[in-house]
């Protein structure tokens, strides 16, 4: 009569999981806080996943924005780097009419002897 119980067990977890039964209250109420960590380790998983796919959309949006700043850095420093240069300046002084003239002579420095 013994085996014939355990034969039966063998026989009936694959006719309950065949008929439906083997998702019953029974086995939520044996396996519950496994059911319950694997739930938790999901909702975890996917918080984690969103929290990284955002974070690489926020540094692809920053990356993007430093190249446009590099430009424009680049850009900038051109301009200046124009609007310095001897030729420039003299053109903005004469437009500016100023009566400043470019030497020649290289400046020098006077020598005082006690």
């Amino acid at each position: 009569m013994a085996t014939e119980k355990v034969k039966k067990k063998k026989g009936s977890v694959i006719s309950s999981a065949v008929r439906g039964r083997w998702l019953s209250t029974r086995f939520f109420s044996r396996n519950w806080g496994i059911i319950l960590a694997l739930v938790v380790l999901v909702m975890i998983y996917i918080t984690n996943r969103y929290q990284c796919l955002t974070a690489m959309e926020n540094i692809q949006k920053l990356n993007k924005e430093l190249e446009v700043i590099k430009s424009e850095r680049i850009r900038q420093k051109s301009e200046y780097m124009n609007a310095i240069r001897e030729k420039t300046m003299q053109k903005s002084i004469r437009e500016a009419g100023l009566d400043l003239t470019h030497r020649e002579q290289p400046p020098f420095k006077l020598k005082i002897t006690k």
